[in-house]
């Protein structure tokens, strides 16, 4: 069977594709080859400074405790060189102006039960003192001095997810130290929170400390691994290409 008017033999093969279009063909993959090995070698980047930091961090956790910083330290600090540094303070309570924050624990649905805590330098430290279950009620509020020892976090300003906290109604889903601050008229309050340890005396009863979660993710090994994968299938479906075409034209 014949197609066209020149009757020629219809074999299904397509011509070869104009030197234009393959040189096109290789400037936009040659773009797409680098983009995809640039991003490949910021996650392996983001991989070493991950590592880093989570050694650092967890050198923190288990170092011995040292003084909570004061106000001269309060303009360096920042969630990188501060979180989680594990710290000693003294003061007293001031249990009439606590507040709680949503939480949600490995022992269920509750509240943070969140203290300011005046240190006998003067500041005012707000003192995660830990988890207590719906309807709990502080009946023997520590009133004399306290040592709390824990960990450094940095506010955790706006809200939770989706919800933000209204200050008025009294609904904290974060804590937010400059909000809870405002809120409870404190002064001289440290840009940051503690998560007090567990109490060694009684570690169940609420408040319950040392729940606190000290883990990052780091996914950029998979990251790495996936953009430099799909640059060298890149690379091969050019070098096919190529070759499929260098035979089109013997």
């Amino acid at each position: 069977m014949t197609n066209g008017a020149a009757g020629a033999p219809d074999t299904g093969a397509r011509p070869p594709r104009s030197r234009l279009t393959l040189v096109i063909l290789t400037v936009v993959t040659a773009l797409l080859v680098a983009a995809l090995l640039g991003l490949g070698t910021w996650q392996v980047r983001r991989l070493a400074w991950k590592r880093d930091l989570i050694a650092r961090v967890d050198a923190r956790v288990h170092a011995q405790p040292v003084a909570a910083p004061g106000p001269a330290a309060w303009g360096g600090l920042n969630v990188e060189n501060a979180s989680y540094r594990n710290i000693r303070l003294t003061g007293r309570y001031r249990n009439d102006r606590s507040v709680r924050t949503q939480a949600a624990t490995v022992l269920g649905a509750g509240s943070w039960l969140i203290t300011p805590l005046v240190t006998d330098a003067g500041f005012t430290v707000l003192v995660n003192r830990g988890f207590v279950p719906p309807g709990w009620q502080d009946r023997t509020p520590p009133s004399g001095p306290v040592t709390v020892t824990g960990l450094l976090r940095m506010t955790e300003p706006g809200g939770g997810f989706l919800r933000r906290n209204n200050p008025t109604a009294g609904r904290w889903y974060s804590r937010d130290v400059a909000a809870i601050a405002a809120a409870q008229r404190l002064k001289a309050v440290a840009p940051y929170f503690v998560d007090a340890a567990a109490d060694p005396a009684a570690p169940t009863r609420p408040p319950v400390g040392g729940l606190t979660i000290v883990a990052f993710p780091n996914s950029h090994l998979t990251y790495a691994i996936t953009w430099y994968t799909l640059a060298l299938m890149l690379i091969g479906g050019w070098v096919l290409i190529l070759r499929y075409e260098r035979r089109m034209r013997r």
